[in-house]
């Protein structure tokens, strides 16, 4: 155990050294005009930042009682999350191998070495763990995104997994925890060198001994730098909305004067628009004192509307009983209800298009079913319309010849 407290005495003591040593010389960006450190509040990042990935390798020893330490190699890998500038989580994996000398064989090592008149014991070993990490050089000394050397102390637990070597008959599973020194040394925006010094605490059955049984460890490594890789102090934000907010002012103020100057300019043109303006109303009561026009005076002088038929056919297409339904309500509807409608049903004498009995049958057929859209859908009265029949030679266009005209 001598040589156990030894180890983390000078562990100690080097991590306070070169703690204090950072804190107060590498600070010299982020004090405020009195030369005090500047340490917060920051914006609350997103999920997707100041994450990273590091790995690295190195050596381990393994204490416990009755034993002689011996070196073996490990390995670091890890992924975690920084939440603010001073607090953040880690989840990592170490593992590889480690050795120590015994003056009893175990089922670690049952053959004796000479030259050590010793057992020597191996076992492979892996721990995977969470990690509370506390960055005490942004603590401290306020945060920096350029510091060259942060200083990050950490707590850890979680599942600890030893397994014999060389074909030995052993394993055991423990929950173990412990303390660490992270170093990270600033290479670039996003690559970081890291020394990783950790202290395993575990129950001694691991190395199939008894009380305690300590792994530290150090290796040295990359880490990178994942989505957004620093922080927004909140004040740093408000400073540059208040600087932001100053312009804003000005340009307001310019914006104001330019103002002023339209409101002059429309200021003469409105006094023209309202003489414009009562020019207008005179005329409008010029306008009112004239008698009302009748839709029907402006139908009288245009040429009758038709609506025309298909060869043979008796009803109107689509188009057809569109153009009559415009016509029922636009013109006829808004007409003098006294005014007569006349409607003219157009008949052909060629005998080509059919014999003259059919054509009058067709005719008459023709201008019923007109008179009676015209009433029964439209409710102009009975007593207004007048059906007329007209025979009419064949024309080049014969489409003319199978119209119902309407006229006033």
């Amino acid at each position: 155990m001598k040589r156990l407290n030894l180890f983390l005495g000078a562990a100690a003591l080097f991590a306070v050294v070169m703690t204090d040593l950072p804190v107060n010389a590498q600070e010299n960006g982020n004090r405020d005009q009195y030369g005090n450190v500047v340490r917060g509040p920051y914006e609350t990042n997103r999920f997707g930042d100041n994450w990273f990935l590091g790995a690295g390798g190195g050596v381990n020893i393994l204490l416990n009682e009755d034993s002689k330490v011996s070196i073996g190699p490990n390995v670091d890998a890890g992924v975690g999350k920084w939440f603010t500038p001073a607090v953040g989580m880690r989840v990592g994996y170490s593992g590889f191998s480690s050795r120590i000398w015994r003056d009893e064989p175990t089922a670690l090592g049952a053959v004796r070495d000479n030259d050590q008149n010793l057992y020597l014991q191996k076992l492979g070993y892996m721990y995977v763990h969470g990690d509370f990490l506390w960055n005490m050089s942004n603590a401290l000394g306020g945060y920096k995104e350029t510091r060259f050397w942060n200083f990050i102390p950490y707590l850890h637990a979680g599942y600890f997994r030893t397994y014999g070597l060389d074909g030995s008959d052993f394993a055991n599973n423990e929950i173990s925890g412990g303390a660490g020194l992270l170093h990270n040394l600033r290479l670039s925006n996003r690559l970081d060198l890291i020394i990783d010094m950790k202290a395993i605490v575990v129950n001694g059955r691991v190395c199939a001994g008894e009380g305690l049984a300590i792994l530290p460890s150090v290796t040295m490594g990359l880490a990178v730098d994942l989505g957004w890789p620093s922080f927004v102090r909140t004040s740093s934000v408000v400073e540059a909305v208040e600087a932001s907010g100053l312009v804003q002012i000005e340009a307001l103020e310019a914006a104001v004067v330019a103002l002023e100057i339209a409101n002059d300019a429309l200021a003469g043109e409105n006094e023209q628009l309202s003489a414009m303006n009562d020019n207008l109303n005179k005329e409008v009561a010029a306008l009112k004192q004239h008698p009302k026009c009748d839709a029907s005076d402006f139908f009288k002088g245009m040429t009758p509307a038709a609506v025309y038929f298909d060869i043979g056919k008796a009803v109107l297409d689509e188009k057809q009983l569109c153009n009559l339904d415009f016509l029922a309500k636009n013109i006829i509807a808004k007409a003098d209800r006294n005014a007569k409608i006349v409607m003219t049903v157009m008949g052909s004498a060629d005998s080509n298009t059919g014999s003259k009995g059919r054509n009058k049958a067709l005719s008459e057929a023709r201008g019923k079913y007109v008179f009676d859209i015209l009433t029964c859908k439209y409710g102009i009265e009975k007593s207004r319309l007048t059906v007329k029949s007209e025979v009419v030679k064949a024309m080049d266009n014969p489409e003319l010849s199978r119209a119902v005209m309407i006229s006033f």
